[in-house]
């Protein structure tokens, strides 16, 4: 993934933010959407863009586009780079290859102690049972 060819490839937008806020709120459009068309973009490969799709397929629009959107400061410029963040951890948590699980067997101490919990465990319910008459 080429971070600098992303960011060139993101589409901006700025729209007014909901909410309570009073008269800053409606008057400033702070609020900012962040597109990032993934069919299209050059900064991936083939085998990133598949697993991209994979991955966030929750996350994309019926035109494959991802949106990042933002609306926490009071600031656009501060709004913008909070989304180009989070838009950059998403791609690049979504891009992670999951290491392959090895199949491990149980330590000679773990299975002696398991062994050995189930024999106290017997002999306190055989303790209960009523004496056998000869």
């Amino acid at each position: 993934m080429n971070k600098d060819l992303v960011l060139q490839e993101l589409k901006f937008r700025a729209v007014r933010s909901g909410g309570a806020g009073g008269q800053h709120v409606n008057k400033v459009s702070t609020k900012v959407e962040l597109i990032l068309n993934l069919a299209r973009s050059k900064a991936f490969n083939q085998s990133e863009k598949e697993r991209l799709f994979k991955k966030l397929k929750k996350r994309l629009t019926s035109e494959n586009k991802l949106r990042v959107l933002c609306d926490e400061s009071r600031s656009q410029h501060k709004n913008r780079e909070i989304a180009e963040d989070r838009l950059l951890k998403l791609l690049s948590e979504a891009l992670k290859v999951a290491k392959k699980r090895k199949k491990t067997s149980p330590s000679k101490a773990s299975v002696e102690k398991r062994l050995k919990s189930k024999r106290v465990v017997a002999k306190k319910k055989t303790s209960r049972k009523k004496p056998e008459d000869e």
